[in-house]
């Protein structure tokens, strides 16, 4: 497809990080924008009829909502990532299903507003994963020695644990090997690693902090803004 290719993305968008990490996948040259959305420059309304990113830009068209995204790249660019068969395509769109409904609990995890809501939102996602674990192939990537979309979806899923693990030990990725493993070879992949920016780790903290609630408490707050001491 010779359509020029531009992402338009947000910072901390894990839906974003999957279309950028497929695009680098395939090898598909591209240009990307980052918009802010909470103030959203009208040029980005016209184009996203939901206000939300991703979107892709190819040529004079534009596309939202990232499985519609990824099905487009998948059927206009090259270096496939679903399997061939269609039997084993059609099983990976539902775990790319499973892995968007793993974010929606992601989302009520950070956002709970006590802790026992927290604790209940932890214990929704180690159901999910230990779901996953138990579908999981030998690896290295979920389906086992190819790099299939349904990596490209978790890897963002995975990312928000490197911030979580830091904050508290939840116990939700607890005792999975197969996860654990699967979550380590993503993390060294050079097309997830490169899919945010050197500060994507800060972002999120501090976004993380201004949503309030039962997970800000927990993390306190930022380096060097705690009270002063007295003695």
């Amino acid at each position: 497809m010779s359509h020029p290719i531009t992402l338009v993305s947000h910072a901390l968008c894990p839906y974003v990080q999957r279309i950028a990490i497929t695009l680098a996948e395939k090898g598909v040259a591209h240009d990307r924008v980052t918009v802010d959305l909470a103030d959203k420059p009208g040029w980005f309304l016209d184009i996203s009829p939901l206000g939300r990113t991703p979107v892709l830009k190819a040529g004079s068209a534009a596309l939202f909502e990232s499985a519609a995204i990824l099905e487009f790249l998948e059927e206009t660019q090259p270096n496939p990532l679903h399997p061939s068969d269609p039997i084993e395509r059609a099983r990976h769109r539902a775990w790319i299903g499973f892995g968007s409904e793993c974010l929606d609990d992601i989302a009520g995890f950070y956002s709970a507003p006590d802790h026992a809501t927290l604790e209940a939102k932890a214990a929704a996602l180690r159901g999910r994963f230990r779901t996953l674990e138990s579908h999981l192939a030998v690896g290295p990537w979920f389906a086992g020695k190819s790099f299939s979309l349904v990596d490209a979806v978790f890897a963002p899923v995975f990312r928000y644990f490197d911030t979580f693990d830091g904050i508290d030990s939840f116990g939700i990725l607890e005792d999975l090997a197969k996860t654990a493993a699967w979550r380590a070879a993503l993390a060294a992949r050079p097309s997830v690693r490169e899919a945010v920016a050197d500060d994507y780790h800060d972002r999120l903290a501090d976004f993380l902090r201004r949503r309030g609630g039962a997970l800000a408490e927990l993390m306190g707050p930022p380096a060097g803004r705690g009270s002063r001491s007295t003695a």
